[in-house]
């Protein structure tokens, strides 16, 4: 049986295009220091664009965001096509959603109720 595409997400996920400054150590062994931007984030972690570095899996970067110092894992990594740029998903090492200026009711996603799918296309942030 094919696997539901229902939103399964336990909190929400919002656009939000946030400059940020990433540390870390790249495939090749070599550190790097780079001004990249979110495309997305949720209370445990971020959807990351404009990265010019290939990296490896849970590998341990460092984001700056304003005058704070976060702690996340690589858990995925995806090369754009005709591109050297990836977009890159991290998880958080703590739910720091107050790093990023949002409340915790932003990331409340409401429950789904009667036909699922209308509801899910009715629900900010379902994918």
């Amino acid at each position: 049986m094919p696997a539901s595409k229902e939103n399964t997400r336990r909190t929400g996920r919002l656009k939000a295009v946030l400059p940020i400054r990433m540390r870390g150590t790249n495939t090749a062994g070599q550190t790097f220091d780079d001004l990249v931007h979110t495309l997305d984030v949720t209370m445990t972690g971020i959807r990351v664009g404009a990265v010019r570095q290939e990296l490896n899996l849970l590998e341990p970067l460092t984001i700056f965001f304003r005058k704070r110092r976060l702690e996340f894992r690589v858990v995925w990594t995806k090369k754009l096509k005709g591109t050297n740029e990836y977009q890159i998903g991290l998880r958080a090492a703590s739910e720091e959603h107050e790093a990023w200026g949002l409340r915790v009711s932003d990331f409340i996603v409401n429950p789904v109720v009667g036909n699922s799918t209308a509801a899910a296309a009715q629900t900010p942030g379902a994918v």
